[in-house]
């Protein structure tokens, strides 16, 4: 790689998917520089005091299904930097009205005994996922327009996949815990269940419980990308903080440049460079709705009404089916639901070095409409009384962030979407538009990508966007 510019690549964004993205590119041999707006790396991946000292939260990402499963986080040796997963006794589970709840367990057997009478209906359906999980995680963590290599284990899925969530659920159960526990797993697909394409949701967090766990990182999130970060020094890539990138005026020169960012952002940096049909797709790529999130610390862990609930990393927390279906679809139209659906987070039950002695981390947050202003946390609080009563005396301190602080914190939660843009519609699949090689950017004079959670596959801790976006990135070089 003589002559040129004196960098190969730069990577604009340095949460999980621009790192991915970096190490990808370092490991191939290429010259990378990051540039980090923030003074500290990580995007929605940093680890705070937000509370109290010696009480650890994670500031977004928090519980990392996707993380386990991903190809390209396997594949780097962030473990000898340092990284350590840590499982929850129980993946997930779903308190019902009356005292109950449902379990999803790592054991696929043990989740279906918890299910009577729909122990059979839970095997039957997320069974065939969890035995092709292997061949079908390479398909759904990437672009769509590309020959499966599996297509009988990806026609089965997607089946099912393409039912509204609610639909599917109802269909499939006959109990209220089997319906309840598939909802709150689709539910965060942040979208109306009566939607299309929802069900891929239930269908891959249910079967990702069962085939690798929904996992912690001990010490917190940051703690993945410090591991990351070292990888990168150790091929060594340079990684700038404090350099917000505005323009193309302030990027180095290189032969290629990876964007981390939404398309808005994109547009901001380069839309004078790109040509007019470019503009107008980026232009109306569509945000989803918002989050509201509270971190806790507590002075004990959390007094749920069911025992099993303590067993799990995560509780989803709204009732029945038809409850978590009608607090999602009032977000959808643009409502601030009384009963709000929330994804809940005991990471300090499985990792004891987020708190001091006896003391725990909670966190939970509601889908709000983008740019909300409303403070939803008494309804969480009222949400998390009627499931765990006495809740609120455990609470030694709170902070809560609206959609602007999350905007604030990391500007890809654009209006308070963390997801990197709606998975609704044919979004879910077209990120930012549907195309072979959905990365590259016609950025005129610039051999562009964009390589943030708006590409596929989209939300989630995995790199594999940034990962994908590296390998079109290295084609062009001639190193892939």
């Amino acid at each position: 790689m003589s002559g040129g510019p004196a960098t190969d690549a730069v990577v604009v964004g340095s949460g999980p998917n621009g790192l991915a993205a970096a190490a990808t590119l370092a490991g191939a041999g290429c010259s990378v520089v990051v540039l980090e707006a923030a003074a500290r790396a990580g995007g929605g991946c940093r680890s705070e005091e937000l509370t109290l000292p010696g009480f650890v939260h994670d500031v977004c990402a928090a519980v990392h299904p996707l993380a386990a499963a991903s190809p390209v986080l396997d594949r780097l040796p962030l473990a000898e930097h340092g990284l350590e997963w840590v499982h929850p006794a129980a993946p997930a589970a779903h308190p019902l009205p009356g005292g109950r709840a449902a379990v999803l367990e790592r054991s696929l057997a043990a989740t279906a005994a918890g299910l009577a009478p729909d122990a059979g209906a839970w095997r039957a359906l997320v069974g065939p996922v969890v035995a092709g999980w292997d061949r079908l995680v390479p398909t759904i963590l990437g672009p769509l327009l590309r020959p499966p290599r599996h297509p009988l284990t990806l026609t089965r899925f997607g089946l099912r996949a393409l039912w509204p969530a609610q639909a599917l659920a109802r269909r499939a159960f006959r109990g209220e815990a089997a319906r309840a526990l598939f909802a709150g797993l689709a539910a965060h697909a942040a979208l109306d269940l009566g939607a299309p394409l929802t069900s891929s949701f239930g269908l891959t967090f249910a079967a990702s419980a069962h085939a690798g766990g929904w996992p912690v990182v001990r010490g917190g999130s940051q703690r993945l990308v410090d591991a990351l970060l070292a990888h990168l020094a150790s091929l060594g890539a340079e990684v700038v903080t404090s350099h917000r990138v505005t323009s193309l005026g302030d990027l180095p020169p290189a032969r290629v440049v990876l964007f981390d960012l939404t398309p808005g952002q994109l547009l901001a940096v380069a839309g004078h460079r790109l040509p007019a049909r470019a503009r107008h797709r980026l232009d109306r790529f569509r945000h989803g709705p918002a989050a509201f999130k509270v971190d806790y610390a507590l002075d004990g862990p959390v007094p749920w009404a069911d025992p099993g609930c303590a067993r799990a990393g995560s509780v989803h927390v709204g009732g029945t089916l038809a409850e978590v279906a009608a607090a999602e679809r009032d977000v959808a139209r643009g409502r601030h639901p009384p009963r709000p659906f929330l994804l809940t987070a005991q990471p300090s039950l499985a990792d004891p070095t987020r708190a001091p002695a006896g003391r725990h981390t909670f966190w939970a947050y509601c889908h709000v409409p983008n740019g909300s202003t409303v403070d939803m946390t008494a309804a969480i609080e009222a949400q998390l009384e009627r499931f765990a009563p006495g809740f609120r005396d455990r609470v030694l301190a709170r902070h809560a962030m609206g959609p602007a602080d999350l905007e604030a914190h990391n500007a890809n939660n654009v209006g308070g979407d963390m997801a990197g843009g709606s998975h609704g519609g044919l979004q879910l699949l077209a990120r930012p538009w549907l195309a072979a090689d959905p990365y590259r950017m016609p950025v005129e004079g610039l051999d562009a990508y964009l390589c943030s959670a708006s590409t596929p596959p989209g939300a989630g801790v995995h790199g594999m966007c940034g990962w994908w976006a590296a390998r079109s990135a290295l084609a062009r070089l001639g190193v892939a």
